[in-house]
């Protein structure tokens, strides 16, 4: 806005702002010669008009009005009267615009009773005048008498007077024109299927695509990782800790890149020791008469002497003086909420955070930790399972990390153990077996400490004896619940081990697939010999889920928010191969004007791409027995649909772009002029900046998460034509991208995304079909 005036009923500044003069005239009054404001009447400028009146006792029957001379009101008759809205719970407001140079009017406030057979009660004194937009004089309160000179009411009276432009008056009703403008999709269901058109497309036209398809394929920005799934997860900082590594190589060839990369896993890792004490004077005992495991093999366990004359057991690995634990106030509630940690919260919004409150304030302090420790058989997707469950957790806010064993086996033993090493009857293979699985509950559990939520414990955990260890060592620092994955499919369990041969470092260095095959097998073999089923504690057990038909999925003692979503995430999840394919909506008028927001149409570029994107459609999922189109319930997503035939199109709300609340509309250059603060607040934190009356990306991700559970069910193809905001939320979970990023992840115009689901994880491909 250009230069702006104001008045309260002091003469000393209305609401929000000190009283300043529209150009040099008296208090307040003519916008006079000279200065800023003279120079803006230049172009056609005028102002914009705001009376107030507030008054936090007036009744729901008495509606302040205006009426007075022309060229606003133009009557005196109060049946004519000009009605105020109501902005707040007391205040009511009357906006108009007016030249700079209008003449003088002349008005009073009246009160309308809602009752038409009630007369009108005028405010008492002269009549006001508004001279270039502005009240002359000192600005009194209104005063109106009720019941005859009984009782008086009182209103303050603020006046404000805001210089625009002829462009911005344009630019405001354009916008106010183009939200009455007809819908061109009223009429198409929600659930809709169409034929082929009439007229199909000429041939050579700009709208078909002539080349093979893969003429369109461009490098994706960052594209998900493509390694071995347990190459993932966490590094071992145990092990790092203390340098207990097979070789130096080991380190390079177990997708250890660099130093860097370990010291970035060491983020949030504590040291803390809680309850370990305990676990090796009375656990450590029980699991050496049974074989289990030695006191050595975790570390030694030395009486370590504390600050303060305080004595207790610790953890030694040779690395300098371990850090004390933490003591139990700094984990404790403070004002109900605080827990010792940035990170005890869940980076979320709606359910999702209003779960974790209540979890925490109802919850044991056990509860507040999540362990979801994996047990089944080698070759059964425990770590294909851990890492869609770590994927999923991460996206929704909470802070997840997927350990796993083997990863810990091969750091610390190497990665060409051969079968025997697996035997039930190699104490010396049990010990060192168990000593890892140790080791990496341990830092998990250290981690938790640290601000962890959810960690994801990826094993064999075969037998009574292992999982017993490792719900001592969870004792007070975490609840556990363990996930069974069964699966008596041997065309599943064959392709599965096959999988295994070719991906996994245990065989890298075997350049005889046959010779791996049988060792495999002998593995599994003697794994089969001991395995004792899930019956113990908390349990989810996944039967015969891989094709997700015919499958069960059997729960035990599972209560909460967090472990009902994991419940409802699995029952969801398959492994059959199908592609997803992302893509924006054709450009629309709002994207060529730079605004954001909006329900507007396609441009003729837009209008193109739509033709396009059919043609593609028809190529690449031609051979599909079924596929399914989502669009957004706005309709340049469904015009955008719209050429495509022959596929089932579904609109969900869900899909809707970002609510910009009042900045719809608007371009980034108008709200960084007009709101500054909330432009830099949006600069400063993308994620978390929620628009006035709108919406944030974290609250994007809430509402999405049926569709995600959606994507997850589906066995056949989909094809999402949604906005850049939700397009990005989307494809964060896929390519497994922090929540930071989501924000700024690059999500062209005119582009296809194919998110390709299966046994091999997720893989992506990009289409320009055009700029």
């Amino acid at each position: 806005m250009g230069t702006s005036g104001s008045k309260g009923i002091d003469g000393a500044g209305g609401p929000g702002g000190e009283a300043t003069g529209v150009g040099a005239g008296g208090s307040g009054g003519e916008v006079g010669e000279g200065g800023a404001a003279a120079e803006a009447w230049h172009g056609g400028a005028q102002l914009y008009v705001s009376l107030k009146m507030e008054n936090a006792r007036i009744s729901g029957d008495l509606v302040p009005h205006v009426y007075g001379s022309e060229p606003i009101i133009g009557s005196w008759d109060p049946a004519r009267a000009l009605g105020m809205e109501r902005e707040l719970a007391s205040m009511w407001e009357l906006s108009f615009v007016v030249p700079p140079d209008h003449e003088t009017l002349d008005f009073k406030f009246l009160l309308k009773p809602k009752d038409a057979a009630t007369p009108c009660i005028i405010e008492e004194g002269p009549m006001r005048l508004l001279t270039g937009g502005m009240l002359e004089g000192d600005v009194r309160a209104a005063l109106f008498k009720l019941n005859g000179d009984d009782e008086v009411l009182e209103f303050r009276v603020f006046n404000k007077a805001d210089i625009v432009s002829p462009l911005e008056l344009a630019a405001s009703w354009r916008v106010y024109k183009e939200n009455f403008q007809p819908s061109k999709v009223r009429g198409i269901p929600d659930i809709s299927i169409n034929v082929a058109p009439a007229h199909a497309t000429e041939e050579g036209s700009a709208a078909t695509l002539e080349l093979d398809l893969e003429h369109y394929v461009v490098p994706a920005p960052t594209a998900p990782p493509n390694e071995y799934a347990a190459n993932l997860a966490a590094t071992p900082a145990s092990l790092i800790q203390t340098g207990a590594l097979c070789t130096n190589d080991m380190l390079l060839s177990d997708g250890i890149q660099s130093s860097s990369t370990v010291s970035a896993d060491f983020e949030g890792f504590s040291n803390h020791k809680k309850n370990i004490e305990a676990w090796a004077t009375d656990s450590s005992k029980k699991l050496q008469t049974s074989g289990i495991i030695e006191s050595k093999s975790v570390g030694t366990f030395t009486p370590l002497q504390k600050p303060d004359g305080q004595k207790g057991l610790f953890v030694d690995r040779g690395v300098g003086s371990p850090k004390l634990p933490k003591s139990a106030s700094a984990c404790s509630l403070a004002s109900g909420l605080s827990f010792g940690s940035a990170k005890a919260m869940p980076e979320a919004a709606g359910a999702v955070a209003a779960a974790a409150v209540a979890d925490r304030l109802h919850g044991s302090k056990e509860d507040r930790k999540l362990a979801i420790v994996l047990v089944g058989l080698p070759a059964r997707g425990k770590t294909f399972t851990a890492v869609k469950l770590t994927r999923y957790l991460r996206w929704l806010g909470h802070e997840t990390r997927h350990f796993n064993v083997g990863k810990y086996r091969r750091l610390k033993h190497g990665a060409t153990l051969s079968a025997d090493f697996f035997r039930d009857d190699n104490p010396e293979g049990i010990e060192a077996r168990n000593e890892v699985a140790a080791l990496a509950m341990e830092d998990m559990i250290d981690w938790m400490h640290g601000g962890g939520q959810v960690g994801i414990f990826d094993a064999t955990n075969s037998t009574r004896k292992r999982r017993h260890m490792l719900m001592e060592m969870a004792e007070g620092n975490c609840k556990i619940i363990f996930l069974e994955t069964i699966c008596n499919d041997p065309s599943i369990i064959e392709r599965n081990i096959r999988l295994k041969i070719q991906q996994s470092p245990d065989y890298a260095d075997q350049p005889d697939y046959i010779a791996g095959l049988q060792d495999f097998k002998e593995r599994l073999t003697n794994y089969e010999k001991v395995y004792e089923p899930v019956g113990e504690g908390s349990y989810i057990k996944m039967i015969d889920m891989v094709k997700g038909q015919c499958g069960q999925l059997q729960v035990n003692n599972i209560s909460g928010y967090l472990p009902g979503r994991i419940v409802f995430f699995l029952v969801n999840s398959h492994l059959t191969p199908r592609p997803i394919l992302l893509t924006r909506h054709g450009e629309s008028l709002h994207n060529v004007r730079g605004r954001i927001g909006g329900d507007t149409v396609l441009s003729e570029a837009g209008e193109l791409y739509a033709k396009k994107l059919s043609n593609f459609i028809q190529k690449r999922l031609k051979s599909e027995k079924t596929a399914t189109i989502w669009t957004s319930t706005l309709q340049r997503t469904i015009l955008t649909a719209s050429p495509i035939v022959g596929f089932p199109k579904i609109q969900w709300r869900a899909l809707d772009e970002i609510n910009s609340g009042v900045c719809d509309g608007m371009t980034y250059e108008e709200i960084k002029k007009v709101m500054p603060e909330e432009f830099e607040s949006r600069r400063k934190d993308k994620l978390r900046y929620r628009y006035p009356r709108g919406e944030s990306y974290l609250d994007v991700i809430q509402r999405l998460e049926p569709v995600i559970i959606e994507l997850e069910r589906q066995r056949a193809p989909v094809v999402v034509i949604s906005h850049q905001a939700v397009l990005r939320a989307l494809y964060a979970y896929f390519a497994d991208r922090p929540l930071r990023e989501v924000p700024d992840i690059e999500m062209p115009l005119h582009t296809i995304i194919e998110i390709q689901m299966g046994v091999t994880g997720v893989e992506e491909k990009r289409y320009k079909l055009m700029d």
